[in-house]
């Protein structure tokens, strides 16, 4: 009979051989964590309606609960909740969820907590649909993961194939990717899938649109047969439906989209002519509390005419899409992110998924065709239950489109007030919420 020496680690706290808290070790090592400052502002039921649950409640590697902590993320959100113990139990999981509820977190978590770093192969794959929300994945499963000795490699189209391939030959656990890169290196036997139990489908109703036809079946075969699927995604279109019933097995299914729109988020429309739009954005600009802003537009190139219009007005503004180099769009995305400007001018390329906190303001320069467009574009705003505005520019073309969305997504798109007040989309921290209720429910 082997003899038990060593102490093992639950939730986060040492337990010794006769199953007792080592109170030498583990009391005070989170008083030892470099935690940032707590979030002060204002969080609205998208991320606060839970049953209570922490963190270390969800038996989590010491490590990994370090990094958690010191990323400021102090209790989990719903979609967290709901989804972390039901991975960590090895089921596949179709979850719907709001964008912007912390859906990153509630797959890297319990995808950090299943790898074995002593193993020197790949063991996770994550798949997302765009370049920039694969940098912003891996950047935070790296944060997640610093003190593990996990090793987290992003890979997107748009860069160098042989770097990618040099660094693949070097230890990697974990890779974040898009479809097309992932499966060039999986053809060319770079990346050996003979290992890798885990895959992640993060906005799976894009990954499954005709952009990337057939692509994740293509992937999925090259996968060891034994595997677990957890797939995310905000919208549950037929192409979802049809890849649960053929690729998952008895999936867990979480639903926390009893409505689509995020709470925090108030939407307002004005009703302009097209040569207006820009002096209407100018008023917004002088009239507005700005902490950072989206600007969408529905073409490459009014992007870039737009953005320069606002640089002549005398605004600070970027813009980014799809059709520049990828390394001036990683700059960009880094430099707005980081916020060294308050504007950013873009096409749909940035509506999916991209996290930027500072973002209280989205405007439709150009209202959008379809509602699942419409509902990406404002869940930039009001990011983890944090509060924003969406001001879509009307025209009379425009018109039947705002009530079918309504209808579709079956919110209220409100008409501009002359003063918004800032209550609903400026939290200066907690000690404002009666002013936000007051406004929230006045403008109801």
């Amino acid at each position: 009979m082997t003899e038990v020496h060593s102490n093992h680690v639950l939730g986060g706290i040492n337990m010794n051989s006769a199953g007792k808290v080592d109170l030498d070790d583990g009391i005070g090592w989170k008083s030892k964590l470099k935690i940032p400052p707590k979030d002060q502002r204002i969080k609205t039921s998208d991320v606060t309606d839970t049953r209570g649950n922490e963190f270390e409640e969800f038996c989590l590697k010491r490590e990994l609960l370090m990094g958690i902590f010191e990323k400021g993320w102090e209790k989990p959100s719903p979609i967290q909740e709901a989804s972390i113990p039901i991975a960590l139990s090895g089921k596949d999981i179709l979850a719907r969820a709001k964008n912007g509820t912390g859906k990153t977190g509630a797959y890297c978590i319990p995808v950090l907590e299943q790898i074995d770093p002593k193993k020197d192969f790949i063991q996770a794959l994550v798949v997302v649909p765009t370049r920039e929300l694969a940098l912003q994945t891996s950047q935070i499963c790296i944060e997640l993961a610093k003190h593990m000795d996990i090793k987290v490699m992003v890979t997107t189209g748009g860069t160098n194939l042989r770097d990618d391939i040099m660094r693949i030959y070097q230890k990697v656990h974990i890779i974040i990717a898009t479809p097309g890169r992932i499966l060039d290196l999986m053809d060319k036997n770079v990346a050996n899938m003979d290992n890798c139990r885990i895959l992640v489908l993060d906005e799976a109703d894009k990954l499954l649109s005709q952009d990337f036809k057939g692509m994740l079946d293509h992937l999925i075969l090259r996968l060891p047969k034994e595997r677990q699927i957890l797939l995310y995604s905000a919208t549950f279109p037929l192409t979802v439906k049809q890849f649960m019933e053929k690729h998952l097995k008895e999936p867990y299914e979480i639903n926390l989209m009893e409505e689509l729109t995020l709470k925090g988020v108030t939407q307002y429309y004005a009703f302009v002519q097209e040569r207006q739009k820009v002096h209407c954005l100018n008023t917004l600009f002088s009239k507005l509390q700005i902490n950072q802003s989206i600007i969408f537009c529905n073409s490459t190139q009014r992007v870039e005419l737009l953005a320069k219009k606002i640089t002549e007005l005398g605004y600070c503004c970027y813009y980014i899409h799809a059709k520049m180099a990828q390394a001036h769009r990683n700059r960009v995305f880094h430099d707005f992110r980081n916020g060294l400007c308050r504007n950013l001018v873009c096409s749909d390329l940035f509506t999916r998924g991209i996290d930027v906190q500072a973002v209280n303001v989205v405007i439709n320069f150009d209202f959008p065709k379809m509602a699942e467009t419409y509902l990406h574009r404002i869940g930039r705003s009001g990011r983890f239950g944090h509060l924003g505005i969406a001001i879509n520019l009307i025209t009379f073309d425009d018109r039947f489109a705002l009530h079918r969305i309504e209808q579709e997504l079956g919110t209220e798109i409100k008409p501009i007030p002359k003063v918004i007040d800032p209550a609903l989309y400026v939290a200066k921290s907690l000690e404002d919420h009666q002013a936000i209720e007051d406004a929230i429910n006045a403008s109801k």
